[in-house]
């Protein structure tokens, strides 16, 4: 008997609608608050940079809660024999820790069905292409055994690379010291940052200027061996999509990547990265 896996993951994953559909993934959604008013969780990227850029104050965001974890793992037991929930960095966010204390619910409940929770160690498409991955083999009909000896494998191997056009929300969000992000404001410094092996923000480089942050961000990708005819590489944006089209052009110009998946940073990760970022991940 085949037994088939539902693949979970949360809002901050930066996935296509057209590819969540596609693979079956679920989306559990993280609150995104202007003030005290918390927003749809179908708002769009577009709806959600024009309100940012018409707001005095950030916007803030808040983990799902386990009980909003729970009944995600109750209906999709309904149909499905594994659920595989992969949250984001548990660093940055108590996602995962919310959904292990939902699974611990779930077990109690003596409910049909075995939950595993994964700390992914990433966000935005770094997440995102990992859950991409796990569904596809999910989809095959692989075995639980052989799709979780996978997830682990990917959580270690997928990179991912940002750079930020505008310091100030991920300043103010705290993701960044005030100082140190003030003084690079202030003479142009951009930086380029990665998703550490820990699930946090590493400034690996400052460069003067957008176009060097860029040139710096695509030349990283060739510092890692890769089977480019066989890869992925995620390409995300914030508001800024001729310059994301611009990217994946000399990307693919530089690497030859079998598939290329091109999104917009959602209200989550664009909450810190504010206008104009550029992510890669694969």
């Amino acid at each position: 008997m085949i037994l088939s896996t539902q693949i979970i993951t949360d809002s901050s994953a930066d996935l296509p609608k057209e590819l969540i559909e596609k693979l079956k993934i679920t989306i559990v959604p993280l609150c995104v608050h202007f003030g005290e008013e918390r927003m749809p969780s179908d708002l769009s990227a577009k709806e959600f940079y024009t309100r940012m850029k018409a707001s005095k104050n950030l916007p803030t965001t808040a983990s799902p809660s386990p009980h909003t974890f729970l009944q995600t793992f109750i209906e999709a037991s309904k149909v499905h024999d594994h659920i595989v929930v992969m949250c984001l960095s548990s660093n940055i966010s108590s996602t995962y820790q919310n959904a292990l204390v939902a699974k611990e619910l779930f077990e109690e409940q003596g409910l049909p069905g075995k939950v595993e929770v994964i700390d992914t160690r990433s966000f935005s498409l770094g997440l995102g292409l990992q859950v991409v991955k796990a569904a596809t083999h999910a989809l095959a009909g692989i075995t639980m055994h052989d799709l979780m000896d996978k997830v682990r494998d990917n959580v270690k191997e997928i990179t991912a690379y940002f750079t930020l056009e505008n310091l100030e929300n991920v300043i103010k969000g705290g993701r960044l010291d005030r100082i140190r992000g003030t003084v690079a404001s202030v003479l142009n410094i951009k930086l380029l940052l990665k998703i550490s092996e820990t699930g946090t923000v590493d400034v690996i480089e400052k460069v003067r200027g957008t176009q060097n942050a860029l040139n710096r961000l695509i030349d990283k990708i060739g510092e890692k061996h890769h089977d480019f005819e066989k890869a992925i590489v995620g390409i995300c944006h914030s508001s800024c999509e001729e310059r994301a089209l611009d990217v994946k052009r000399r990307i693919l110009a530089k690497y030859p990547f079998k598939e290329v998946i091109l999104s917009d940073m959602g209200p989550v990760i664009g909450s810190y990265a504010g206008e104009g970022g550029i992510g890669v991940a694969y």
